[in-house]
């Protein structure tokens, strides 16, 4: 990455500030945004409530027309110019994204790096083609055309702010929309002023793009909101429902990518090195607080004991602290809640028998890479999501044995297969029920060419990224012309 400019973020532009059409307070007041790691304030942003919001949707109704007339190839000009910024910045802006959601920096490069692929993609769909003609059954030209729904309101979770934030606030936009996006309180920098300045400089027209921090009530006033025709999420699965029900309730499309409790199956044939580092991988990357985490790790009994050395191995040489200061493979949980239900779940399996081979403990916000073996159905370590690096290790006898303890989940985001027979693991995964299936890999996938997202509790069906774009930011519009009106017999 280049560094040309250390000061691009440019806080005295922010600070206590929301992004409503220009830089602007809030009658929410303020918020300090803290360092994970060791409590450090960061920054003070605006915090929105529900009336900033009804602000931010009428300005961006107000200026979607304009923009959905905009042509293509300028959008796409703005979009390019947005990802270079981001990419011509990215050491300045990865270490905000470290300070605030307590990422090691390579996991912050990353979010760099798929962030401005994600923009170019969205450059891509402002120019593609978005109609078919139709059959006519009586002369006349028959059309139909994918139009934007108006303004899109996104809200968007603290582990990955960037990534999950700009994947759909950069396609919606690309294709017409106006946004209104809602960050997570806790990553409002990296999930929303990063965001709203390179689209600031890259010359997008004010009002298109509003981003306002706040809580739960602001929200719920996005989900309500008249001058909002659609919700994109991404969250827990009980967020997620709340999302839905407030949208149904007011008719709105919505889009849910949730949480995920993500098998990898390791059958009796896998190289016992690569299958031990792909699951340490992904149940441990970002301490395990991303949506696709490898939380479910089912082994052939016949290398259960091999694979499970193999993991412990590596878990114990996973040093977890604060990235901005030591060398270390795993940063902090989010907060001491998330700290103590981590804790609570793992003491709970080990109390019903599943037994502690690694970690398990915590310094302050930083949890040890832990591995859990014997994990059972029935279990909250076998049955939910824990956002935490634990690896739970649990055995099957047969390949139909490992596809059923796979569907028992209520989830269906993510799952891997792995195996030197490459038939035998496409006939398992074939019968998994997962939104993304990944043949020798773990479950920790993205980008923006993939419909991604899930099934069950992992979302209502919905994708974000490659073709899905087109499909979930805008709608059909069917449109017949005549060369001349006719009379009819009434």
């Amino acid at each position: 990455m280049n560094t040309h400019n250390q000061n691009f973020l440019d806080a005295e532009r922010w600070t206590g500030r929301a992004f409503i059409s220009d830089w602007e307070p809030t009658g929410g007041g303020t918020i300090e945004v803290t360092d994970p790691a060791n409590g450090t304030v960061l920054a003070s942003v605006a915090f929105g409530g529900p009336e900033d919001i009804a602000w931010a949707a009428a300005g961006a109704r107000a200026a979607q027309k304009s923009w959905a007339k905009t042509l293509p190839a300028e959008r796409a000009r703005i979009f390019n110019k947005a990802a270079e910024l981001l990419e011509e910045n990215g050491d300045e802006l990865a270490q905000w994204i470290m300070k605030e959601s307590g990422s090691i920096r390579a996991k912050a490069m990353i979010e760099i790096e798929h962030g401005a692929l994600f923009i170019r993609h969205a450059a891509t769909l402002a120019t593609a083609p978005t109609g078919m003609f139709l059959p006519s059954m009586d002369g006349r030209t028959n059309y139909a055309r994918r139009v934007p729904h108006g303004v899109v309101g996104v809200i968007s979770p603290f582990n990955f702010p960037l990534v999950l934030s700009v994947r759909s606030i950069a396609a919606a936009l690309a294709l017409g929309n106006a946004v209104v996006h809602k960050p997570d309180p806790r990553t409002p920098i990296s999930g929303g002023i990063i965001i709203a300045r390179i689209f600031e400089e890259a010359g997008l027209p004010k009002g298109v793009l509003n981003i306002v921090p706040g809580g739960a009530d602001a929200g719920e006033a996005l989900c309500s909101d008249p001058n909002v025709a659609m919700i994109s999420f991404t969250g827990s699965a009980r967020g997620g429902a709340r999302v839905g029900e407030v949208c149904g309730r007011h008719l709105k499309r919505v889009q849910l990518e949730l949480g995920g409790k993500n098998a990898l199956i390791v059958l009796d044939d896998a190289d016992l090195d690569i299958a031990a580092s792909n699951a340490a991988w992904g149940a441990f990357l970002h301490q395990g607080q991303i949506c696709m985490a490898t939380g479910l790790i089912l082994v052939d009994e016949k290398i259960e004991q091999a694979l499970t050395a193999r993991l412990v191995a590596k878990a114990q040489r996973l040093p977890a602290g604060d990235p901005s200061t030591d060398r270390v493979a795993l940063g902090p949980i989010i907060s001491d809640s998330q700290v103590a239900s981590i804790q609570k779940i793992v003491d709970e399996a080990v109390a019903q028998g599943a037994r502690l081979l690694a970690g398990g403990t915590h310094d302050g916000r930083c949890y040890a890479a832990t591995v859990l073996a014997g994990v059972r159905p029935g279990m909250l370590a076998f049955e939910e999501e824990i956002f935490g690096p634990v690896a739970c290790i649990a055995s099957f006898k047969t390949d139909e044995e490992a596809i059923e303890l796979a569907n028992r989940s209520e989830y269906g985001l993510a799952a891997g297969v792995i195996s030197a027979n490459l038939g035998r693991a496409i006939t398992v995964g074939d019968q998994l029920n997962v939104g993304q299936l990944h043949i020798n890999d773990q479950t920790v996938n993205g980008g923006p060419y993939a419909p991604f997202g899930g099934r069950g509790k992992s979302g209502n069906g919905t994708r974000v990224g490659g073709p899905a774009d087109i499909e979930e930011f805008t709608q059909w519009q069917w449109v017949s012309v005549k060369d001349a009106a006719t009379p009819y017999p009434f």
